[in-house]
């Protein structure tokens, strides 16, 4: 099984076979999934960490604001289910899964009032037209 890569600079998954390979004069293998990730760091010599739209400048200001929220007290829980989360290959004609639904206690049927079931509804009534005979006069 072909192995896949990571980008050196953003973090991103890489298909096998895309991509560039950068190897170093000390021999370290650097891999990047995009022009705009080589340039940024070998030719521009970015650091991906202080870079906005890599993952490592992401974890790093998640970081950040846990430490801030820790020295205020405030604990913030995170949803771990979702990140875990990964999307499947759908293969084509396939018919979308069913969505799940939460299932609460069944406190029995839930009792309307009764005068509101036995009240009809009332119509606007159309108006009518008159009854006289209308003339034409040419």
């Amino acid at each position: 099984m072909v192995e896949r890569r990571v980008c050196s600079f953003c973090g991103a998954e890489m298909e096998p076979g895309t991509g560039k390979l950068f190897v170093k004069k000390d021999g370290t293998v650097l891999t990047f999934d995009t022009n705009k990730c080589y340039k940024n760091m070998v030719e521009l010599g970015r650091i991906p960490r202080r870079t906005a739209w890599t993952r490592a400048a992401k974890r790093e200001k998640e970081i950040a604001i846990a430490a801030a929220l820790a020295k205020e007290g405030v604990v913030e829980e995170k949803d771990t289910e979702v990140r875990k989360v990964k999307a499947k290959k759908v293969k084509k004609g396939a018919k979308a899964p069913k969505k799940k639904v939460q299932v609460t206690e069944y406190d029995g049927p839930a009792e309307e009032p009764a005068a509101a079931a036995e009240e009809p509804v009332e119509q606007p009534e159309e108006p009518v037209a008159s009854e006289e005979p209308v003339e034409n006069k040419e």
